[in-house]
């Protein structure tokens, strides 16, 4: 049997709706559980970052809220580098967060939150570190992390990456758990407080030999360069050095 174009055209009209139909009602059904797995992964990478997960190392939802029982998140306000009460962290909504020009950089970064969520890793209660957020452009993506310092808002304990799109094999490795591992140990600022740390061409000492200084990524030399950029930007006065100088005056550690 022919059908006419008519009959073809309304055809294909009718499934295109009834599977939108069915996909919009999937979307709304699954979006609680999307922001759950959202939620979950975040808090993953903080993990990550901190070292209290290994990267790549399953866990499932129970195990990382178990950790996360001595993880307290935090509402920084960079605008005055003060944190904020529970309340205002409780109705904060991180994609609606108002965004402020950020002054030129070379970190790729056009404009900063005037809010952002911070998070104390807690020991005996006491705070061992501090878990901050930090985005920048790659050579492809923006990348999207988390930089994990000492108490002392020195000492790097970790860096991780949840979000980023750079070429796999090559500035991809910003994934790689054998370089993520070189971070520890090293040291974010020099003597006088200045950001220094850097990711140089080649491979770099120990952290006693190279305090300042991390592997290169072979053959990525954008992707590198960024991630400098992006540590030297946030650990800048433009990011969260004031407020890492008032954490250390305060003796909260």
């Amino acid at each position: 049997m022919q059908y006419s174009m008519k009959y073809i055209f309304g055809f294909a009209a009718a499934v295109c709706f009834v599977c939108s139909i069915l996909i919009s009602i999937a979307n709304v059904g699954l979006r609680e559980r999307q922001e759950v797995n959202k939620l979950l992964d975040k808090q993953k990478s903080v993990l990550q970052a901190a070292w209290l997960l290994e990267p790549g190392e399953k866990a499932d939802r129970a195990r990382v809220e178990e950790i996360f029982q001595n993880v307290q998140p935090r509402l920084l306000d960079l605008t005055t580098d003060q944190l904020l009460d529970d309340e205002a962290l409780a109705v904060f909504d991180e994609s609606k967060a108002p965004m402020a020009e950020a002054p030129k950089n070379n970190a790729g970064i056009v404009e900063v939150p005037e809010k952002v969520r911070i998070y104390e890793v807690l020991e005996e209660g006491d705070i061992s570190m501090l878990v901050l957020p930090i985005v920048g452009k790659g050579l492809w993506s923006t990348m999207k992390g988390f930089l994990a310092l000492d108490a002392d808002g020195r000492t790097i304990r970790g860096l991780t990456y949840y979000e980023q799109a750079e070429t796999p094999g090559l500035g991809g490795e910003v994934d790689n758990p054998r370089w993520k591992a070189r971070w520890k140990g090293r040291l974010a600022y020099d003597e006088n407080w200045k950001p220094v740390i850097e990711v140089i061409k080649g491979p770099a000492g120990s952290p006693e030999e190279t305090p300042y200084a991390v592997d290169g990524l072979s053959g990525a030399t954008l992707t590198s360069r960024g991630v400098t950029n992006m540590l030297q930007f946030w650990l800048g006065d433009n990011g969260y050095a004031p407020f890492l100088k008032s954490f250390r005056e305060s003796g909260r550690a």
